[in-house]
């Protein structure tokens, strides 16, 4: 026979995780933050998601999948026919987002600081998604490049890589600056270079 249905949604509680995580990263992040936080108990916790490095993991997976959806649904916008434009966009969401007070930057920054390449599943975990973070802003400067919205100095994905360093820089600045005016410039000093705006 089937266990009973459960309480509460794991998909809302997951992303409750994720945002502990971002606020503490791994090694500060408790099970008693998590379980507070999700509004479960351990029991239900270690059912559905398994132990803390195991929920770490499914965070980690499932806030990649929905920035690369959230960044794929700026740059690929069906309604824009102009890629720079959108970029610009990009560009604007992250002043925005590092910029606002208790930023929590992104969670892959965040916690590439918890672990090294001796934890390889870890570093593996999160190499992959930088690693699609990197495909979709190549994806990017590829379409751009070819059809004649940008003239790149290096290859797009040389570029592509540049971004991704200065997004998780600017991300991780952006947790502990009070000013806007840091990574507002940092960013469209970035976007000057790169986009020739």
């Amino acid at each position: 026979m089937p266990g009973p249905a459960k309480q509460f949604d794991p998909d809302a509680a997951l992303m409750d995780a994720i945002n502990v995580f971002s606020t503490h990263g791994y090694n500060g992040t408790s099970l008693s933050l998590l379980t507070e936080a999700m509004g479960i108990g351990k029991k239900s916790l270690y059912d559905t998601f398994g132990d803390k490095r195991s929920l770490f993991f499914k965070a980690i997976r499932a806030y990649t999948r929905k920035s690369i959806s959230d960044m794929t649904a700026v740059l690929f916008d069906p309604n824009s026919d102009s890629l720079v434009q959108n970029l610009q966009t990009l560009f604007s969401i992250w002043i925005q987002s590092h910029s606002e007070p208790q930023s929590k930057g992104c969670l892959l920054g965040t916690c590439m600081a918890d672990f090294d390449d001796a934890d390889i599943e870890a570093a593996e975990t999160l190499r992959e998604g930088l690693t699609l973070v990197e495909d979709l802003l190549t994806d990017a400067m590829e379409q751009a490049s070819a059809n004649g919205e940008l003239k790149l100095s290096a290859a797009p994905r040389d570029v592509a890589r540049t971004l991704l360093c200065i997004s998780q820089g600017v991300a991780l600045v952006g947790r502990i600056s009070t000013s806007e005016e840091v990574i507002r410039s940092a960013l469209e000093v970035t976007q000057k270079q790169i986009l020739r705006t």
